[in-house]
């Protein structure tokens, strides 16, 4: 089951689990929908994966599955990642 974490890893914007403008890669890494098109051009930092929006989990079932209510924060190095991003940015996900 998907943990619903509650934030972009990279610039920490609140991602609740009705957000549609969370982004998730194969690994469940997390952020939001203007840091993957903007800063990491659909490029994982830490798999090199491409990302899909997050689905949105139904409020009734919330009690039962809750979210992630911790942070979790790993802003992007971006002088370490542009190479992995230029290598990346130009093949689509299912062919990386």
């Amino acid at each position: 089951m998907l943990e619903l974490r509650a934030s972009c890893e990279h610039c920490g914007r609140s991602l609740p689990p009705n957000s549609t403008d969370a982004r998730i890669c194969t690994f469940e890494c997390t952020f939001c929908r203007e840091c993957v098109e903007g800063v990491l051009a659909n490029v994982c930092p830490n798999c090199g994966g491409g990302f899909e929006p997050r689905p949105v989990r139904p409020r009734h079932l919330l009690a039962k599955h809750p979210a992630r209510a911790d942070e979790v924060r790993k802003v992007v190095d971006l002088l370490a990642f542009g190479p992995l991003r230029e290598a990346r940015r130009g093949i689509a996900p299912q062919d990386r």
